[in-house]
């Protein structure tokens, strides 16, 4: 399997991320959503290198297959671990691809590590750019539903992930996304990773705010959201992370829930397609692209 050294923890011993890397190319480097691991990439990974593209695919420290560390799921090191994979791989104009939680990554690595090696970046359902609802971010989460997450992840985690993963696709008594097969995978998925870094990656991607981080993109940028996420609501996330970034490219998937993913995969891998292979120009346009 590999492996990639991002830095040592508290008793010096090595965090070790792991990865997947398909196909030659121009890199594109994936980053998954919480809770899960670079696994929920599957419809991506198979898909994406068959068009002339190098995928990188990682797992978060503490999830997936990578070192559960006791401490360090703030965003400042997570752009660094992200920044110990675009240096050990040497990749080179890269395209940064953030899912959610992962979209964080995204903005904090462009701000503190100057956008090294990146030549667009791609938000997707993600949760910049401040999700907490505060007096300067009206439009922010009540902190009373981060508070339930955290209380019913302490009371009862594989519980909560099972109900979590419904509201994520848009399962309901009528409306069927995914398979049980499909959720009973997730929750595989998500129950390896640390119970610690389940609740710390929480709190983080609800508290920390990235508008001084997207203020410095300066590459091309793609912006994708469903107007049915339940999980990152779109007048939360999306639609102020288009206005953060005017001249983005922002298409807004009607009807679609958070784990878009999965439930509008081809459309997705279209997108990103189209995006990573022509782009867009940003700071130069006038206005942006919204697509319905």
């Amino acid at each position: 399997m590999s492996y990639i050294k991002a830095g040592t923890d508290a008793s010096g011993n090595d965090i070790k991320l792991f990865y997947q890397d398909l196909g030659t190319g121009n890199p594109v480097v994936l980053i998954h959503g919480w809770p899960l691991s670079h696994e929920m990439w599957d419809y991506q990974l198979a898909e994406l290198p068959a068009h002339g593209l190098r995928v990188v695919a990682y797992d978060r420290r503490g999830f997936g297959k990578s070192t559960q560390t006791w401490d360090g799921y703030d965003y400042d090191t997570l752009a660094d671990d992200l920044k110990a994979v675009l240096d050990e791989l040497n990749l080179q104009n890269v395209t940064l691809v953030g899912f959610s939680m992962g979209g964080g990554e995204v903005a904090r690595y462009m701000s503190r590590h100057g956008g090294a090696r990146v030549s667009k970046v791609a938000f997707i359902s993600a949760v910049t750019p401040y999700l907490l609802k505060t007096e300067d971010n009206p439009d922010g989460v009540d902190q009373s539903v981060f508070d339930e997450i955290t209380e019913n992840i302490k009371k009862d985690r594989a519980d909560f992930l099972q109900t979590f993963g419904k509201q994520f696709y848009g399962v309901s008594l009528i409306s069927k996304p995914v398979s049980q097969a499909h959720l009973d995978g997730d929750f595989a998925r998500a129950y390896v990773a640390s119970h610690k870094a389940t609740l710390d990656c929480a709190n983080s991607f609800a508290t920390t705010d990235f508008r001084d981080d997207l203020a410095q993109i300066n590459v091309p940028a793609l912006i994708i959201h469903g107007d049915a996420d339940k999980t990152v609501p779109i007048e939360s996330s999306g639609e102020l992370t288009a206005n953060a970034l005017p001249s983005a490219q922002y298409i807004v998937y009607e009807g679609e829930p958070h784990g878009l993913f999965v439930t509008s995969k081809d459309r997705l891998n279209e997108d990103l397609l189209a995006f990573i292979k022509e782009g867009v120009s940003v700071r130069e346009q006038t206005e942006s692209t919204t697509v319905y």
